[in-house]
């Protein structure tokens, strides 16, 4: 075939996809509003496609990590375009590739129509604020989101440690340093050390992986900074569960009490798609660490977290997940039968459905939430 791989991303954009896959012997893949659709206009790819997509996108590096480890995490840019996160792998002996688009233009927390809580926690002086979710669940745009603001109306140092680096963020009132693991350093931990000792406010950890890396950014955060990462959690109870359970039992004690003292908050998000079939919009958890939650983190109790967070959400600017799909249905944004599929608790959401006062009404669809730039 020899495939322009330029070309079928711009393809991508065109069509308003989110995920380009590239497999040996079939036609290219997109994911187009959620669904994957075969590229029929397009040939199938062959190994040498592939050999030549790699050749090209990978630095020397890289390379040198994918012949390690048999997969890699990059980054791709065409100019003027786009860039796109990619990742390469083996399989079955040959290559494969995912790439997603990555948005020129960085959306506001405005444009995506999020809680005044989440511009709220822009402005903390310090602490640990955790955006987390499934894959592709909108984390990266809803931090870039985040670190815009803080870019656009603070006097601040901002460092930003990914793999890869996904949104590019312009000097603005702030400096914002960006570093790529496997360019710039070695790994996450090494890169927070260093963060440490180079004058940061803010640091942007894109994961955090392993214990090392969250006994850092808890250090960081302790020390005077406001500190941002992610976890692939579906919630705000797994989330503090898996940061704790990361750890040998016998510090477990000491991480529980140092966490209650840090954390700020936990944004749990995922995508679901609209009523009118026009994309995806966020549905978000959003935990704040009162009194009671931190309490509740220091007493090992997290069992109890979403009750406290449906009790306490109107006074603190918490929301449940349930409590949000609510609110989406009730402004016939998503219809009642997404509402209670993406619901991890769709019992008790479907009986404050069926016991409230409105109806939903998907017809009437137009700008209702406002243009979330997900996809």
């Amino acid at each position: 075939m020899n495939i322009q791989i330029d070309e079928v991303l711009k393809g991508l954009l065109n069509k308003n996809g989110s995920d380009l896959h590239l497999k040996v012997g079939l036609k290219p893949i997109m994911r187009i509003k959620g669904d994957l659709e075969i590229q029929e206009e397009l040939s199938p790819i062959s190994q040498e496609d592939m050999e030549i997509i790699v050749d090209k996108i990978l630095a020397q590096s890289q390379k040198q990590i994918f012949n390690t480890n048999h997969e890699v995490d990059t980054s791709y840019e065409i100019p003027d375009v786009a860039r796109f996160r990619g990742n390469i792998f083996l399989q079955k002996g040959k290559y494969g590739a995912v790439f997603r688009i990555i948005p020129n233009i960085i959306p506001t927390i405005e444009e995506m129509n999020y809680p005044p809580i989440i511009k709220d926690f822009t402005e903390k002086e310090q602490g640990l604020i955790l955006v987390t979710g499934p894959t592709g669940s909108g984390k990266s745009t809803t931090l870039a989101a985040m670190i815009n603001h803080i870019n656009e109306n603070e006097k601040v140092h901002i460092i930003t440690i990914e793999d890869p680096i996904e949104f590019v963020h312009k000097d603005k009132k702030a400096v914002v340093n960006q570093r790529e693991i496997g360019f710039d350093t070695l790994s996450f931990a090494n890169a927070l050390r260093a963060a440490l000792r180079q004058d940061p406010d803010i640091i942007l950890v894109g994961e955090m992986r392993d214990a090392i890396t969250i006994q850092i950014a808890m250090a960081a955060a302790e020390t005077g900074h406001l500190v941002f990462s992610t976890l692939h959690t579906i919630d705000a109870k797994q989330t503090i569960d898996r940061i704790i359970d990361t750890f040998d039992p016998l510090q477990q004690h000491q991480i529980r009490m140092q966490l209650a003292n840090v954390l700020q908050a936990v944004i749990s998000q995922k995508l679901i798609p609209k009523a009118d079939n026009s994309g995806r919009i966020a549905a978000q958890e959003i935990m704040i660490n009162s009194p009671m939650i931190k309490k509740l983190i220091e007493e090992n109790k997290s069992g109890a977290i979403q009750k406290a967070m449906d009790e306490s959400s109107s006074f603190y600017g918490m929301q449940t997940f349930n409590q949000h799909l609510f609110n989406l249905v009730k402004q016939n944004v998503i219809t009642e039968e997404i509402a209670l599929s993406s619901s991890m608790n769709s019992a008790d959401l479907k009986i404050k459905l069926q016991t409230s006062s409105f109806k939903s009404d998907v017809k009437n669809q137009s700008g209702i939430v406002g243009p979330q730039k997900f996809f």
